[in-house]
């Protein structure tokens, strides 16, 4: 949407203003044909409606859009435009190609970042300074590191497990006769991040669970546990086998696979 044209100040040649929403041209482009200048995003939001030119009823596309020539864009920069924090007690009146800069260094501007001096150090915009509390910012940090201690104390604890876990099953395996130079393999096969394709998400096991029942797989003995041997599931193909093997874990017990 355009500039409010009353912030400028002496008058706005009428070439500059979009005839959508009547204020002057902000990111302008142009119709190719017919060379009438709109504000982007207001040509944008019209072109979801219908693909015509506002003016002329021309056929027209956002394809179609251009920039508007150099001419008119040194004309817009040049306008004096009041600051948008003028509510706010700002008197400055810029060039309109000077405005963000000075937008970022507005004393007037309330949303400029500004520091608390009161103790905490916490930046915040400059509106909320007002409201702020340092004993409540303080409490809260406290309380966000408090919950993420305890979630690193508890993903500290599944990683323990699961590696107690996987000894276990590595003893079994070696008990039961598998050959030692593939064991350390299919234990490092036991985690998610090393299956195939085709099982590495829930949502690609849930989609491929009907061919479950075509593994070959073997029960770890006295273990929650199976081993998927690639070179007896050559039938399966490469997105569901990982070489040379690997060990599924269940948690509540053997599922069929």
């Amino acid at each position: 949407m355009g500039y409010d044209v009353t912030r400028f100040q002496g008058d706005v040649d009428e070439d500059l203003i979009c005839p959508i929403c009547s204020g002057v041209l902000e990111e302008p482009v142009q119709a190719p044909h017919c060379e009438h200048a709109f504000c982007n995003a207001c040509i944008t939001q019209w072109f979801s409606q219908q693909q015509t030119c506002p003016v002329d009823r021309s056929v027209v596309t956002v394809a179609h859009l251009r920039p508007v020539p150099r001419i008119m864009r040194n004309m817009l920069s040049k306008l004096q435009i009041a600051c948008d924090n003028a509510v706010f007690g700002c008197s400055a009146v810029v060039r309109l190609d000077n405005l963000m800069s000075h937008l970022s260094d507005c004393e007037h501007n309330p949303k400029r970042p500004v520091t608390c001096e009161q103790g905490c150090g916490l930046e915040m915009p400059k509106d909320e300074l007002p409201n702020h509390n340092c004993i409540k910012h303080l409490r809260s940090v406290v309380q966000q590191q408090q919950t993420r201690i305890a979630e690193l104390e508890k993903t500290s604890a599944e990683h323990k497990h699961q590696l107690a876990e996987q000894a276990v099953i590595k003893r079994s395996l070696v008990e039961s006769g598998c050959p030692a130079s593939i064991v350390n393999e299919l234990i490092e096969n036991a985690h998610e991040r090393s299956w195939p394709q085709g099982l590495a998400t829930l949502e690609t096991r849930q989609m491929n669970r009907r061919y479950y029942e075509n593994y070959v797989a073997k029960r770890i003995p006295g273990k929650q546990a199976v081993v998927v041997m690639a070179c007896e599931n050559q039938h399966m193909g490469d997105d569901m086998v990982q070489e040379p093997g690997l060990v599924m874990i269940f948690a509540h017990g053997v599922e069929e696979i």
